[in-house]
């Protein structure tokens, strides 16, 4: 087993590691800044089992500190370039970081204890040994209420996950991933920083998701995969300057969250002309279950892929997925949500799944049941439905309060050429659907409103009804 350090000095040079804007980043560069703000950080004393904390926009200079941080022995804690003043607090008082960086314009560097990263040059390569049982990251999850929580990942668990990813999707160096995501984020983190870095692949990093800057980045770029919700690519696909031609470079398109339906994958499919498949994972998992690149397309469009390697799922009598394997996070900064949430080397995941000779399939999430006079009502179960009608582009489906039933089925749907209560209710009869589970309202919308991580704000949606 080896560290995140060691592992990606054995990648292959290229000269365009990292492409942020106009500026160009070969790999020797970026092994010279790791050296240069390592040796910095250990420099003002700074080093082994450390915490840092950064809160920087989607760029070169958060890969950097990662690297930095890992190959000095330090604990990084990327902090999400939204996450607000007190969300940082919360942060804070839970890790306790011993420096932290950030940028103007940021919450962050409002503290007056923060540093930027140009005060960090001129170091010499630190003098540490490292294990891989090492504590190496901290990333607090995000949602749309309640505190976050502190997950932490040694460099064993990120490492397979890395040389796992890469395997299983067949990368090499000759692969381009476009990253619109906050590498702050788990998927970011992954897709951004660990799997190109360890294949050699060239990571193109965009600050902020924009669908016409996004194709005009495939096409320059010629980015062959991309990984994200699929609100990133319904938008792609929506925009007037799209034309299959201009993404004929990607080969594999990887979709997690909620939203993942049949008729998103086949439309993707079809107009982008790649592999489009489901993942399935979490900060705490990260993508425990996908399919292969080379899989059945079926199983890509109807279920959420299956476990690889030592990895593993099962589902306990209330339908909760549980899940483990040597991706897994050591559990939290805070003991007893650690004690809560893994069990015996299990996760326990809050998502309702079902398994089919192995494959998964995710069907809502515990807190996101539809409790309508009794009956449990899957929200992906009637999103699915809905998305199988040709108007519907993208539908939500949450809980609307009702005096009678206690909650009723309301949906949020992007129909550009209309989609009313009455084409619902025909439409879930000739599916053959459950009556309780057809939508008692719809409001059709432009677009959804989006947390951080790109996923759908279900909260801000319940708060419009």
């Amino acid at each position: 087993m080896t560290t995140l350090d060691e592992l990606f000095l054995a990648a292959p040079p290229r000269a365009d590691a990292v492409v942020d804007g106009s500026r160009r980043m070969s790999s020797a560069e970026l092994d010279e800044l790791t050296t240069a703000v390592a040796g910095a950080m250990n420099a003002r004393g700074i080093g082994h089992g450390d915490h840092v904390v950064f809160q920087l926009p989607v760029g070169w200079e958060t890969v950097v500190l990662y690297r930095a941080c890992w190959r000095a022995g330090i604990v990084a804690i990327a902090l999400h370039p939204m996450a607000g003043p007190a969300q940082l607090r919360q942060a804070l008082a839970q890790s306790e970081p011993t420096l932290m960086i950030s940028t103007p314009g940021l919450p962050l560097d409002a503290d007056q204890h923060a540093v930027r990263l140009d005060d960090l040059t001129g170091g010499a390569n630190p003098a540490v040994t490292i294990s891989p049982d090492d504590d190496a990251l901290v990333m607090f999850t995000s949602g749309s209420s309640g505190a976050p929580k502190g997950v932490v990942h040694r460099h064993r668990s990120l490492v397979h996950k890395a040389q796992q990813s890469v395997e299983v999707h067949g990368f090499t160096a000759d692969d381009v991933v476009l990253m619109p995501a906050p590498l702050a984020h788990v998927s970011g983190l992954l897709h951004g920083v660990l799997v190109p870095g360890t294949a050699g692949a060239k990571t193109v990093l965009m600050q902020k998701w924009e669908a016409g800057a996004a194709l005009d980045l495939i096409e320059s770029e010629q980015v062959t995969w991309m990984v994200g919700p699929p609100t990133f690519f319904i938008g792609l696909m929506d925009h007037r300057a799209f034309t299959s031609e201009r993404v004929s470079s990607l080969r594999l398109l990887s979709c997690g969250g909620a939203g993942v339906s049949p008729a998103f994958v086949e439309r993707a499919r079809d107009e982008i002309g790649a592999v489009v498949k489901r993942a399935y994972g979490s900060t705490e998992a990260p993508t425990i279950t996908t399919s292969r690149h080379d899989d059945p397309p079926e199983r890509m469009v109807s279920t959420d892929g299956r476990p690889f390697g030592e990895s593993a799922v099962r589902v306990d009598p209330d339908g909760e997925l549980w899940v483990s394997g040597p991706e897994l996070a050591r559990g939290y900064l805070d003991p007893d949500l650690t004690a809560e949430s893994f069990v015996d080397g299990w996760f326990r995941t809050g998502d309702l799944a079902t398994i089919n000779d192995g494959w998964i399939t995710i069907t809502g999430r515990l807190g996101d049941r539809i409790i309508r006079g009794g009956e449990n009502v899957s929200a992906t179960e009637v999103e699915q439905h809905l998305e199988a009608h040709p108007a519907v582009r993208h539908a939500v489906a949450v809980a609307e309060p009702d005096e009678r039933l206690g909650e009723r089925v309301a949906a949020f749907v992007i129909a550009p050429e209309g989609f009313d209560l009455s084409t619902c209710r025909d439409w879930f009869v000739e599916r053959g659907a459950a009556r309780f589970i057809t939508p008692e309202r719809i409001e059709v919308v432009d677009e959804f409103p989006v947390l951080a991580s790109g996923k759908v704000d279900r909260a801000a949606l319940v708060d419009r009804l």
